[in-house]
C-alpha cells in the first residue's frame, strides 16, 4: 500500500494537524473496537453460513477446496506468464548447483574477478 516511509510519515504528520495529539488515542481506541466489531460480527456469520450447509447436508470443504485449487492454478499460470525464465530456472537450478559443488571440490571455491 505505501512505497515508502516518507508517505506513511505525511499521513500521520496531517492526521496529527487534523486532529490534535488529543484525538489521536480516542480516534484509535475507536478503530480498534470497530475493528474488533467487524471481525466478530465476520465470524458470526461465517459460523452461521457453515452451521446451515452441516444441516443441509453440504460439504463445505468440497467446495471451498475447489476454489482454493483453482486459485494455486491461476497464481501458477500467472507467475509463468509474467516470469517465465523463473519456471525455467526452477528446473534448472538443483542442477546448476551440483555442478557448481563438484568443481569446487575438485578445484576449490570460485573467484569471480572484478
Amino acid at each position: 500500500m505505501f512505497d515508502g516511509i516518507g508517505e506513511l510519515m505525511l499521513i500521520l504528520i496531517v492526521v496529527l494537524m487534523l486532529f490534535g495529539s488529543k484525538e489521536i488515542p480516542e480516534i484509535a481506541r475507536f478503530l480498534g473496537k470497530t475493528m474488533a466489531q467487524l471481525k466478530n460480527a465476520t465470524n458470526e456469520i461465517k459460523s452461521e453460513i457453515q452451521k446451515s450447509a452441516q444441516d443441509n447436508g453440504m460439504d463445505i470443504d468440497s467446495i471451498t477446496g475447489g476454489i482454493s485449487q483453482e486459485i494455486n492454478k491461476a497464481k501458477t499460470g500467472i507467475t509463468q506468464m509474467t516470469n517465465p525464465m523463473d519456471a525455467v530456472d526452477l528446473g534448472l537450478q538443483k542442477p546448476l548447483e551440483d555442478v557448481k559443488e563438484s568443481i569446487e571440490d575438485l578445484s576449490g571455491p570460485i573467484k569471480r574477478q572484478s
